[in-house]
């Protein structure tokens, strides 16, 4: 997210342009799977930028700063709180990674939602406040399609944007496209290209 010169990055990993967190003022990490973030690369970052901060669940932050991350710049969260990160308003919901197997613990997961937009990380968190823009997680080893639809049911945003999706191949991210665009029955469902941005509130 960018207003007014702040940029708010969330989950800057494997699978993204981390080159965001050159212009970063806000980090937020929803968990610790590689492809939400990058340890050592967010580690640098807080380096390069002695203005950036972070915020995730514990088990990130004592990896970050297990990799040399100075304790004071990166703030343990969970769900239920409430603060401002680079000038925007941020609170957190969930708590709990979806289920990937019964055979497989279950990470800490923290939902953010900042000013209207929620991302839920791996979960299918349903905050008790209004969400105007979802990002909707379409793809992974822990979903099915049938469930991203019925998360769009229960959160009624007005526009859903799906993310998550790097293992699709392009005929499997436009199948979810159609499913969830049409089944979800949110008023809009847009697909960003990369690097392209979305007006959100007044």
């Amino acid at each position: 997210l960018a207003r007014d010169g702040s940029v708010l990055v969330v989950d800057p990993g494997s699978y993204s342009d981390r080159s965001v967190l050159e212009d970063a003022h806000a980090v937020l990490v929803t968990h610790e799977h590689a492809d939400h973030v990058v340890a050592p690369e967010l580690v640098a970052a807080l380096a390069a930028r002695p203005t950036l901060e972070v915020w995730a669940p514990a088990p990130v932050v004592a990896l970050l700063t297990g990799d040399g991350a100075d304790p004071a710049r990166v703030h343990t969260v969970g769900p239920g709180e409430h603060w401002t990160a680079a000038g925007f308003e941020v609170r957190t919901f969930g708590g709990s990674h979806a289920v990937i197997h019964p055979d497989l613990p279950v990470p800490a997961n923290v939902a953010y939602l900042v000013e209207g937009v929620l991302h839920p990380g791996d979960s299918f968190t349903v905050p008790d406040l209004p969400v105007e823009v979802l990002l909707l997680p379409v793809g992974g080893p822990w979903m099915k399609v049938a469930e991203a639809v019925d998360h769009v049911r229960a959160v009624r945003p007005t526009v859903v944007v799906p993310i998550h999706d790097a293992v699709l191949a392009e005929a499997g991210q436009g199948l979810a496209d159609r499913l969830v665009g049409t089944l979800g029955e949110a008023p809009q469902y847009r697909r960003l290209a990369p690097g392209e941005r979305l007006a959100v509130g007044p």
